[in-house]
């Protein structure tokens, strides 16, 4: 009697081995699965053409103003347009109020540089290309751009003023490297 209680008290030593061999054999799982999985992930990840288009340097030098040119960011028309003076008055002057999704023209443009104008060339209703970069493209009521397909008109700042449009053009993230060139993205 006085053996099975030490093996009870002290455990029983196939237990403790057991246990052991579960332990080795799980963690022995855990990197066969992780290293099986770790290059199916790392597969996923954006390939280094890809992140080469993940931004794009625009020279604004040729640019004139009331001239607009088309880049393309992340597979995307991108409008960069030089707004005139009288461009950027009106689009100053628009009430908020008046639009369909209101947005002030300030909060469109970079401080200090409201001359310049940046949005995605995408309209919100369907998705089909606006008019409006060509000095012979039709630009709608409000001198932006305007979507032939059902009408939609966007004004200087790019906000959709008319049309079934439900939404204002994209602006892209930028930034000013200088004052004659911008990074997209």
């Amino acid at each position: 009697m006085a053996d099975t209680m030490t093996a009870t008290a002290h455990g029983d030593p196939d237990v403790t081995k057991r246990d052991f061999l579960k332990l080795v054999a799980a963690a022995g799982a855990v990197v066969g699965v992780g290293a099986v999985v770790w290059p199916f992930i790392d597969s996923m990840n954006p390939s280094k053409d890809v992140l080469a288009l993940s931004s794009v340097e625009v020279d604004l030098t040729p640019i004139t103003p009331g001239m607009a040119i088309t880049v393309v960011w992340r597979g995307k028309p991108t409008f960069v347009r030089h707004r005139t003076p009288e461009e950027i008055k009106s689009a100053e002057d628009a009430k908020p109020a008046d639009m369909i999704d209101p947005a002030t023209d300030a909060s469109r443009v970079k401080a200090g540089h409201d001359q310049w104008l940046v949005v995605i060339g995408i309209c919100t209703h369907l998705g089909c290309i606006p008019l409006g970069n060509k000095p012979t493209d039709p630009r709608g009521e409000y001198g932006g751009w305007f979507c032939p397909c059902h009408g939609s008109q966007y004004d200087t700042s790019g906000r959709v003023r008319h049309g079934p449009a439900p939404a204002n053009l994209a602006v892209p993230p930028y930034a000013f490297e200088n004052d004659t060139k911008i990074k997209i993205g």
